[in-house]
């Protein structure tokens, strides 16, 4: 295949695109995934645009996101950097967050087949388990990275003080947490730690869930599956009002001459060289008009107007409902 050259940046130690996949929507979370055939074509689809780095999990379809991954990348493993993620799973059907060292361990072997692989490049804790030190957590990956199995750890959605206490443990390479126009909490404290660490941030879910690549035009529409459902921006009365600052975004990318997703794509790489966005979609259209983002600049003047419409406190409705909220520990804006 023809690959094309994307902007590189570095994760890890590793250079890599500067825009990544998140492979979640292929198998999991929003309505009914694509087929299986459909998934593979979009994965090759962005290695044939120089996408190099791809991030799955072991939650993602419970296993099924691992595999397509595998499938899809086995020919290319030499030439991509792989990412997946470990202490959240499927036990019997439900989501478990589980991070003993035992299991730890157990679930990177398990990847390692599914994935059809002998390393997996950056190995996450999905979830930090409050039942459990994240010094032992880190610690069972640390074996991981000894054995071979791993060569760099990552942490999601943890305060800068849990990076601190882990990076103690072991050098801590990347931390995966929501960070886009609409979820700014990274800025608190999170970005600067990972600064002065020496870590990367990999951005999930930079188009707000699809919602500033316009792909949810009624919440109401929304399949009864897709999790977005349970999410308090994308119910009403607070989807109304997040609406309208979509009407001004799409009236800025207007003025830019791009589309608002790579708007909100471009603002998100202008942030910080230490940032990589791994948005995901089952559209390969939509591929190829994310990635085309990376090439994209604008003056200051307008990204400066872009983050004053985002400010904080300007977008209704938290990101997760409340009891999924407690198994978060990135830090929070007050009200």
């Amino acid at each position: 295949m023809t690959q094309t050259l994307l902007p590189q940046r570095t994760l890890g130690g590793a250079a890599v695109s500067a825009i990544g996949l998140g492979c979640m929507n292929l198998s999991h979370a929003y309505a009914t995934p694509p087929s299986k055939a459909e998934g593979i074509a979009l994965i090759h689809r962005a290695l044939d645009l120089g996408v190099t780095h791809f991030d799955t999990a072991a939650l993602y379809g419970f296993g099924r996101n691992e595999t397509l991954v595998g499938e899809a990348l086995g020919p290319a493993r030499r030439d991509i950097h792989l990412a997946s993620k470990c202490g959240m799973t499927g036990v019997d059907g439900r989501r478990v967050i589980d991070g003993r060292p035992e299991t730890l361990i157990r679930t990177c072997h398990e990847a390692l087949h599914r994935l059809r692989t002998d390393v997996i490049d950056l190995y996450y804790l999905h979830r930090a388990d409050p039942r459990v030190p994240i010094e032992e957590s880190v610690g069972g990956l640390a074996e991981l990275v000894r054995a071979g199995h791993v060569r760099a750890i990552g942490l999601s959605e943890v305060s800068a003080a849990t990076l601190r206490r882990a990076h103690a443990e072991h050098p801590i390479a990347a931390i995966q947490s929501e960070y886009s126009l609409w979820t700014r909490n990274p800025e608190i404290a999170v970005l600067a730690a990972c600064r002065e660490l020496g870590t990367s941030f990999v951005a999930f879910s930079p188009l707000g869930r699809g919602f500033f690549a316009d792909g949810v035009a009624d919440a109401e529409a929304l399949e009864a599956q897709d999790i977005r459902r349970g999410m308090p921006r994308f119910v009403e009365p607070q989807w109304s009002s997040n609406a309208k600052l979509l009407a001004r975004l799409r009236a800025l990318a207007n003025e830019a001459g791009c589309t608002p997703g790579q708007l909100a794509l471009a603002w998100v790489l202008s942030r910080r060289p230490e940032v990589i966005p791994i948005p995901g979609t089952t559209s390969i259209a939509h591929l190829e008009e994310n990635l085309a983002a990376a090439g994209l600049r604008f003056d200051a003047g307008l990204l400066a107007r872009l983050e004053s419409l985002f400010a904080p406190g300007s977008v209704q409705g938290a990101r997760y409902n409340a009891a999924t909220q407690t198994e978060i520990g990135t830090e929070e804006f007050a009200g």
